[in-house]
């Protein structure tokens, strides 16, 4: 079984001139960034579950989605799709959201990114939202590390952040996504000692000596069989195909050297990783 973790939906109203502007340095050669329901779905081809949200991301990287694209996405390819809720905890509304996103849409968790939405995870407005994932029994996806946006301080995607959170939320279940770059090590690490904190490397495969070092930063804290780490894509920022060989091919650059290698257990274990085991207490049946 192969599960992509990671995978946005939106369509063209969603779409703001910023994003163009936003994303135009982003990666170079990157693919049209397109992500409708029917899009999301073809991508998804090459696995067998997929978890979706939208982004509430306006103001900082130009996508100002909705709940109801990512519950229309699930409706039409329920065998394929399970969705997230997407936060946004400036909103006056946000909890008004969620509830619907959870009660009347089904949604089965939720994402978060502190650094497009300029709130951090220490912030005091993010507790009713880590009692309500906690009461519900939903995980929190965060989005973890750098970005392009120039509008996303970029301190507020320090992994550093969510141990404090998992101490004092220990039964929340939290996801850290695209494994913290650059900052991996604070990721590898706070994956490896809090039980309640798992991460994914979602968007990684462009950068493969970045990529190379964070996969070996996990084997060297023994997190890689641990259950600890999910394959995931960011599509349509990255694609299937692509980011399951950027992961199976990771020890190219290091031929001919004395550099250690990425074991073929560790990217087996990444690629048939199942977050619908570990995620959700008791697990989720999809």
């Amino acid at each position: 079984m192969i599960v992509d973790c990671h995978v946005n939906v939106y369509d063209d109203r969603h779409v703001l001139p910023l994003l163009k502007n936003e994303t135009k340095f982003f990666r170079p050669g990157a693919p049209p960034l397109l992500a409708d329901p029917d899009t999301v779905y073809r991508a998804m081809d090459g696995v067998d579950k997929a978890i979706v949200f939208s982004l509430r991301y306006a103001d900082s990287s130009g996508i100002d989605g909705d709940d109801e694209i990512t519950a229309a996405a699930v409706a039409k390819y329920p065998d394929k799709l399970v969705g997230f809720a997407a936060l946004d905890p400036r909103r006056p509304d946000a909890m008004d959201l969620l509830e619907h996103a959870v009660q009347d849409l089904k949604l089965k968790g939720i994402k978060f990114g502190p650094i497009y939405n300029g709130v951090s995870l220490l912030d005091a407005r993010m507790e009713p939202f880590y009692r309500f994932c906690i009461r519900h029994n939903l995980p929190l996806t965060m989005h973890m590390g750098t970005t392009y946006a120039r509008n996303a301080p970029v301190d507020l995607g320090r992994p550093i952040y969510v141990e404090e959170i998992a101490l004092r939320h220990p039964e929340l279940k939290m996801i850290m996504a695209h494994m913290g770059h650059p900052w991996y090590e604070e990721c590898v690490v706070i994956a490896r000692k809090q039980p309640n904190v798992y991460c994914e490397v979602s968007a990684l495969h462009y950068r493969p000596w970045q990529y190379y070092n964070i996969l070996m930063c996990a084997q060297e804290y023994t997190i890689h069989d641990r259950n600890k780490i999910f394959f995931g894509t960011d599509f349509p920022y990255a694609g299937v195909a692509e980011s399951l060989e950027g992961l199976r091919s990771i020890n190219r650059m290091v031929e001919g050297t004395n550099l250690p290698r990425v074991a073929q257990a560790t990217m087996d274990g990444i690629i048939h990783s199942n977050p619908f085991e570990h995620w959700w207490h008791g697990g989720l049946k999809v």
